[in-house]
């Protein structure tokens, strides 16, 4: 059975994570995506590369779709592009504003060759306002919208630490985008119009902490204000970002004794994270471990008093030292039996062939052209209908170029025109 995008032409003229993982999304619900790359290949093709040419992160963010290689600095790479768009759905760019009109890229441009089209654009900081032509990418916008501070992590020498683990304004970007595609798409079955669909990596921060950004008066002027106020005096006396951390971290915007029972401890073998949500949970988890006598639990106990901060730090002691008794399988059998929220915290290198993992379908195998055997994250989303997952692994730099071409209607006189002029390789 087809994807239920199937039959839908998506040109992918992106680059790192952003744009790229958009077009992995929409290749595994059954569109076509030809991933048009400059001479030489996109920059991810390069970092990291175990052999030239190829490294794990292109292979992630690009498995499912085409290579076309055009030099779209020449006039008749672009040409060649205006070509093509008749017989195109979607067009993917992901670039500062002004960057698509020097390449004649621009929804403008491409929409008056195909009125229909959908047009996903990707930036920085969005496309209107005094830093819309700013260069952008992840980590900026992590610091630019708050992302980095509300993860309050620094280096050895105080200076600010970046979300490590992956890339959350790109991941968010990319398929937001790819949800706004399928929207667009829809309206476009309804009523026959193209349109455009902007994110930003600005905008993607802010959705993920959208509590924290977000003015609630009658709130923020009991718990928020003062603390904000202390920040910004600390600022103007020149004071260390370690040192406005510590102010921040000193509101309690999630109270202490909430914590308790939802974050880290380590055990005998690695650490364990708890999740209580509700007090049930939290009932669960002090069952779990034996701690009957929790003076946090009672009605009356008032976390957010600081006088009470000490009382908090002892049971948490408490538990610390409970925790270490046992290992990571102990405790984790122990609390599922209770129907408490749990996990061992894994390292990222060993999920790939994790039961449950296996058991949901989560990975997908592919065999590369070039480098053979491998298995990769699947699909984003499951349907009970139809089917998703591409089965393409991420493309040899150009591998697809005639083949791609050819589809749509360029003779093979032509192609070997295009490449001896240097505009297709």
């Amino acid at each position: 059975m087809p994807g239920p995008l199937a039959g839908i032409k998506v040109l992918d003229v992106t680059q790192v994570v952003a744009g790229p993982f958009c077009g992995v999304v929409l290749a595994d619900l059954g569109a076509d995506v030809i991933k048009v790359e400059p001479p030489g290949g996109e920059s991810t093709r390069v970092n990291g590369a175990f052999i030239p040419g190829e490294s794990k992160g292109y292979h992630s963010l690009n498995r499912g779709k085409r290579s076309l290689v055009v030099d779209l600095t020449k006039a008749e790479g672009k040409a060649l592009i205006h070509r093509l768009m008749p017989s195109v759905d979607i067009f993917i760019i992901n670039a500062r504003p002004s960057v698509p009109a020097k390449l004649q890229l621009d929804y403008a441009t491409l929409s008056a060759l195909r009125p229909d089209l959908i047009y996903i654009e990707n930036t920085g900081f969005g496309t209107e306002g005094p830093g819309a032509d700013r260069s952008g990418s992840d980590i900026v916008a992590q610091a630019y919208s708050g992302l980095m501070a509300g993860d309050a992590k620094i280096d050895e020498w105080g200076a600010p630490q970046m979300i490590t683990a992956t890339a959350p304004a790109d991941y968010l970007a990319a398929v937001s985008a790819a949800v706004g595609a399928c929207a667009a798409l829809f309206h476009r079955s309804l009523t026959g119009e193209g349109q455009k669909v902007s994110t930003s990596l600005l905008q993607s921060g802010l959705v993920l902490q959208g509590s924290f950004v977000a003015k609630l008066p009658v709130f923020d002027a009991m718990a928020i204000g003062p603390m904000f106020d202390r920040v910004q005096e600390a600022r103007a006396q020149g004071q260390s970002y370690e040192e406005q951390l510590a102010i921040r971290a000193q509101a309690g915007i999630l109270n202490k004794a909430f914590r308790l029972w939802y974050g880290g401890y380590r055990v005998k073998d690695g650490a364990l994270i708890l999740g209580a949500l509700t007090p049930l949970n939290q009932q669960q988890m002090r069952q779990a471990i034996g701690l009957e006598d929790d003076p946090t639990a009672s009605p009356d106990f008032n976390a957010l008093d600081p006088a009470n901060d000490i009382v908090v730090d002892q049971v948490r002691e408490r538990i610390r030292n409970i925790m270490l008794t046992r290992t990571m399988d102990e405790w984790i059998e122990r609390f599922d039996s209770l129907g408490a929220p749990v996990s061992k915290v894994n390292f990222p290198e060993e999920l790939a062939y994790d039961p449950q993992v296996e058991a949901m379908g989560y990975m997908m195998d592919f065999d590369h052209p070039l480098t053979g055997p491998e298995r990769m994250v699947g699909p984003v989303v499951q349907l009970s209908k139809t089917p998703v997952g591409s089965t393409r692994p991420s493309p040899p730099l150009g591998w697809h170029t005639d083949e791609v071409l050819g589809e749509f209607g360029l003779t093979a006189d032509e192609i070997a025109g295009l490449r001896a002029g240097g505009v297709v390789h």
